[in-house]
């Protein structure tokens, strides 16, 4: 299993290369990264999270939105704008309020070499967004509006009425 890089790596810091072919790695690399999603109880993660510069992102918000496996992911449109609290398997134990697009549209590859696209709102467009930010070698600590201490975290999410 691999591991979750961490900032600073430079890694995380540089524009991921595009899938051009869709093999057994890939596909290997896609289930890893979503193993490391449940084990660490993520919403998702990027390719370059675990050391590969490959345009590759995961994310399961909820059983109901379900799991995206996106390969050479873009938004193609965007709507609205909304801030909301986020933290980072690359960098623990860090939360802040980010402003991202409320609503956006993502076209991408699937494992199986089919072009797909997906609208989505609120949670589900933000963990696009931060996600598919990475393979561009963005980190949303350069976003963060607010910073919140993990020790304040959960009386941030109550006083704001998060669940």
């Amino acid at each position: 299993m691999r591991k979750i890089v961490m900032y600073p790596n430079e890694c995380l810091t540089k524009p991921t290369k595009k899938v051009t072919h869709i093999d057994d790695d890939i596909i290997e690399l896609l289930d890893e990264m979503y193993q490391l999603i449940k084990k660490n109880d993520a919403i998702g993660i990027a390719a370059n999270q675990v050391g590969i510069s490959k345009s590759i992102v995961v994310i399961e918000l909820d059983e109901e939105s379900g799991l995206f496996e996106m390969l050479n992911p873009e938004i193609i449109a965007c709507k609205g704008k909304s801030i909301d609290v986020e933290g980072c398997l690359s960098f623990p134990e860090v939360y802040g309020t980010v402003e991202r697009y409320e609503e956006v549209t993502v076209r991408y590859v699937d494992r199986d070499g089919y072009e797909m696209e997906v609208d989505a709102t609120g949670y589900l467009a933000r963990a696009f967004q931060h996600e598919l930010e990475h393979l561009k070698g963005d980190v949303f600590t350069d976003k963060i509006i607010e910073t919140i201490a993990p020790e304040n975290l959960v009386a941030y999410m109550e006083e704001h009425g998060y669940d």
